[in-house]
């Protein structure tokens, strides 16, 4: 049977290659953007010149009728059995000087976006007796960082939504776990991080590849990760 994976965020570095790796995995695959669907049409375009099956869905995950409507559209074909919940943004300023929108930004996205998105997939999923929710977070929302209290909030906010969720839906041959990114190769992370910081920061003294981060995504989606739930798994070279 061919799982339907839902992928948001899906037109940027990371999404991309996770929604590369679960379409190599037989998945039919739905690459989700908002304002970038130009680029999640070109990841779509690549999976199926692969011989995978990709669609691409556009909406706005903090708007929460829009994103329901678009859900159940979808839905209505045939439950997602997999939601990666990639999408996110972050505003960077130190608390003192943050403004309430800096503030909200990045809650919204992360923490409401999840929200928006997984609550009108669980039902369907469930009915079908296995499902993954998987959130891709960050090293932040473990260890905090400087300027960033709104994103590390929204992150953090994201595990404490993983590890209840995971217990509501065990019965149900459900998993939920996040992943937390370090300093990974992505243009959002070269404009911050020279290579000399890197080697500096991070024990590896590289970045991890986009490709990294989807294959732990990709193994928590497998049937051999049946057992792994409520997680939240670091891949950080050692940063944390």
């Amino acid at each position: 049977m061919t799982r339907r994976a839902l992928v948001t965020g899906g037109s940027g570095a990371i999404g991309a290659a996770i929604a590369r790796d679960l379409a190599a995995a037989g998945c039919e695959v739905f690459v989700h953007a908002n304002r970038n669907t130009d680029a999640a049409t070109e990841v779509a375009e690549q999976i199926r010149a692969d011989g995978g099956q990709a669609e691409v869905l556009g909406f706005d995950i903090t708007d929460a009728e829009a994103t329901r409507e678009a859900l159940e559209t979808e839905i209505a074909r045939g439950p997602f059995q997999i939601l990666v919940h990639n999408a996110g943004v972050h505003d960077d300023a130190p608390l003192a000087g943050m403004t309430p929108e800096q503030w909200r930004r990045p809650l919204e996205v992360s923490l409401h976006g999840f929200y928006n998105v997984i609550q009108p997939a669980l039902l369907p999923m469930i009915t079908t007796r296995w499902g993954r929710v998987i959130a891709v977070t960050s090293v932040a929302g473990v260890t905090g960082n400087r300027g960033q209290a709104n994103y590390a909030a929204a992150k953090a906010g994201l595990h404490g939504a993983i590890k209840s969720l995971a217990q509501e839906v065990a019965s149900r041959g459900i998993t939920a776990n996040a992943v937390a990114p370090g300093i990974i190769e992505t243009p959002m992370s070269e404009s911050a991080f020279d290579h000399e910081s890197i080697r500096r920061m991070v024990p590896m003294q590289r970045a991890g590849e986009p490709a990294e981060v989807a294959g732990l995504v990709g193994y928590l989606a497998s049937e051999a990760a049946g057992y792994v739930s409520g997680q939240v798994i670091g891949i950080n070279g050692a940063l944390a």
